[in-house]
């Protein structure tokens, strides 16, 4: 007869000993940085004169913006699409579980680091250089901007998929296009979409700062009432631009609930 193994209570000299390291870095990195508390107290009145700037909204502004933000949109629609079309070998590649070969996966996995590593605007600035000022400076830096995050995600996603299906596949001496389409995106597609769907949402956000270095969009129009201080313009832009993102981030949320 089985009996069922007592559960250890965990340990707390382990937790103690992850707290006083927490607290080492922490002060560790408060000392490094040299960060004053009081400095930013004393700042706070700052913050009224900058609201009484802000506001009001130009809300009669928002039909002179609707054409820049449908670009933004645009831009991030085909980042994103692209992105993920290129995530797709990739992920496959780092997968420890559809690749053994621990070689495919590594070099695959330093690749990604490598991209993700890069910033957004750097990405925007790098193709502005190529392309020039404009929305397809903007679209390359988002291709690969959401090609690090979707292919992060869904090769994690991948990696914790039922083994059952995998192992049947390999007993009966499937090939590997045969294991990938049988046995990995049956279980993959859902969290692949729903990551797109996601990353799509970053990418609205994304695309709308990538305009402060040329790349096209909204955030060549934020950039220029900033340089102009037209701060009403400033706030009735970024309303705006929360408003698009609330109601993609509600209908990608929707569409996400039923496929997860």
């Amino acid at each position: 007869m089985n009996q069922s193994k007592a559960i250890k209570p965990p340990s707390k000299l382990k937790y103690t000993f992850i707290f006083l390291i927490l607290a080492v870095l922490y002060v560790f990195s408060y000392i490094g940085i040299k960060v004053n508390f009081v400095d930013l107290w004393t700042g706070l009145p700052n913050i009224g004169d900058m609201l009484s700037q802000l506001w009001p909204p130009d809300f009669v502004y928002f039909k002179s913006i609707m054409k820049p933000m449908m670009e933004t949109l645009k831009m991030a629609i085909l980042g994103t699409f692209l992105g993920a079309v290129l995530a797709i070998p990739f992920t496959l590649l780092a997968a420890r579980n559809v690749f053994v070969n621990r070689w495919v996966t590594g070099i695959t996995r330093v690749i990604l680091n490598f991209v993700r590593t890069i910033p957004d605007l750097l990405l925007a600035s790098i193709f502005v250089a190529i392309a020039g000022l404009g929305p397809l400076a903007g679209v390359g830096a988002l291709v690969f901007f959401s090609f690090g995050i979707i292919t992060k995600m869904t090769y994690e996603s991948v990696e914790t998929i039922d083994p059952g299906p995998l192992e049947s596949m390999t007993a009966v001496g499937a090939n590997k296009m045969q294991f990938i389409g049988f046995a990995v995106v049956p279980q993959a597609l859902p969290a692949f979409v729903a990551y797109v769907l996601y990353t799509f949402e970053v990418c609205v956000r994304a695309s709308a700062i990538l305009g402060l270095v040329g790349a096209g969009g909204i955030g060549m129009v934020l950039k220029t009432n900033l340089d102009l201080f037209n701060y009403t313009h400033v706030t009735s832009i970024i309303l705006f631009t929360l408003i698009i993102v609330i109601i993609i981030d509600s209908i990608s949320a929707a569409i996400r609930e039923k496929l997860l």
